[in-house]
């Protein structure tokens, strides 16, 4: 499988190189030059596979024999080890519970697989040492940070807003020490994304480190999330309804590897890209324009992002069709007293905590549904709810039991370097 520049369609590499490199020359995106399409056997007999074994059919394709099978069954092994449960809310509504990882937040999944694919690939030998750089909004960070912890030949620099992640998510990524470093940037987390894009096409930079970042922009980190909605498909595939997906989407790298299995063949209907505040795509399908605007801060902080880097990615799925994209792809956004208000009444009804970015998938799918009541629907439960403890506890008057993990890190002493703008970012690098 080679892997063609979005900006530049004869730039071609290969899979260690896109995981390499991050990205492609001028900032572009890698994006696989051939879909895959899987046999419909596959889909027909998804329940007689475990899912390591899903999602090897799934990804083979996309790693092609730049890793041995014996080593990709061995990454995705230790990346899928715990589970994907699909919980039932209502008669047509279920939530896929996508935080049972070492970090409690979906992003363990892009995390682990990539740390395992660029371990790989530094443990052949001819890449010397790698120091992968990452902006975070919020369960990134840690994710990333849990996943190449300890990695041989493999530094960690991340990113993050200072004041705009939770407690528990700044804890997650600036307690761990050894081969991860926390910069606390005096900004959003545009700024940071900005930063990082910009270090990678820094010539002096490149000199003295080689820059990976970890970010869903690296199609290591975007391609395994297709693996959630195989795996909730196999849970869903005795329901006779069509099936919607609502994606609480930030940078929109998990809705697009989500529509990536649909051209793979996954029987999937319909996705609905559900947003805060930071709605620049509720926004493009009602006009068809689409325009970035500044972050704003909210409750669901992993989503607020007003730039969204995989959204060209989406685009380029649909062959930058409007009319195509617009028929698979709905979008509404939500305020903060909207997403509280949802946290409050399905505790309320149901007896489900969600999280706040599970609290606007909720949302977005209850919108879909109302004019579209054939459908089951799945909203996707990103995170778990105690990452973002003083704000569920007030909306729902109780408290969240706090797993094991989380109390051993809110207990480890917080390490990070304040930065205010690029030049301090390319200081830290270079010295």
């Amino acid at each position: 499988m080679k892997y063609r520049s979005l900006n530049d369609k004869n730039h071609k590499v290969s899979f260690e190189d896109a995981v390499v490199r991050g990205l492609a020359p001028g900032k572009a995106l890698y994006f696989p030059e051939e879909i895959p399409k899987l046999s419909q056997d596959f889909f027909q007999n998804l329940d007689k596979y475990s899912k390591e074994e899903i999602a090897f059919e799934a990804i083979k394709a996309f790693v092609g024999d730049e890793i041995e099978k014996n080593g990709l069954q061995e990454i995705l092994k230790k990346t899928l080890d715990f589970e994907f449960p699909v919980v039932p809310i209502s008669e047509n509504t279920g939530t896929l519970e996508l935080f049972h990882g070492p970090t409690l937040a979906f992003k363990d999944v892009g995390a682990g697989f990539m740390a395992g694919c660029l371990g790989h690939f530094v443990k052949k030998g001819n890449l010397g040492k790698i120091t992968v750089l990452v902006a975070t909004s919020g369960d990134t960070g840690g994710a990333v940070a849990n996943g190449f912890l300890g990695v041989e030949g493999i530094d960690v620099v991340i990113l993050y807003p200072k004041g705009k992640v939770s407690e528990i998510q700044e804890k997650q990524l600036t307690t761990l020490g050894q081969n991860i470093t926390a910069l606390e940037v005096n900004g959003n987390f545009d700024d940071c994304q900005d930063m990082v894009k910009k270090a990678f096409s820094d010539s002096e930079i490149s000199e003295k480190r080689q820059l990976t970042s970890a970010n869903s922009i690296n199609v290591a980190r975007w391609l395994p999330q297709m693996f959630y909605y195989f795996f909730a498909y196999k849970q869903l595939a005795e329901k006779k309804e069509k099936l919607a997906f609502s994606v609480p989407s930030g940078n929109f790298g998990n809705i697009c590897a989500g529509m990536l299995a649909k051209k793979m063949g996954l029987p999937i209907d319909h996705f609905i890209a559900s947003n805060n505040d930071n709605n620049v795509v509720t926004r493009y399908l009602k006009s068809k324009k689409y325009t970035p605007k500044p972050s704003v801060q909210t409750i669901s902080n992993a989503m607020d992002v007003g730039n969204p880097s995989n959204f060209v990615r989406i685009l380029e799925l649909f062959d930058n069709e409007f009319n195509s994209l617009s028929q698979q792809l709905s979008s509404f956004s939500y305020s903060d007293d909207k997403t509280r208000k949802a946290i409050k009444e399905v505790k309320d009804k149901y007896n489900y905590v969600m999280d706040p970015h599970g609290a606007v998938g909720y949302l977005g799918l209850q919108e879909f549904l109302a004019e579209n009541p054939e459908y089951y629907g799945t909203f996707l439960e990103t995170a778990h709810p105690v990452k973002f403890l003083e704000t569920v506890e007030e909306v729902i008057g109780e408290k969240v039991e706090i797993p094991a993990s989380i109390k051993e890190a809110m207990n480890k002493e917080k390490k990070s370097f304040e930065i205010s703008d690029y030049a301090e970012l390319k200081d830290f690098l270079v010295q």
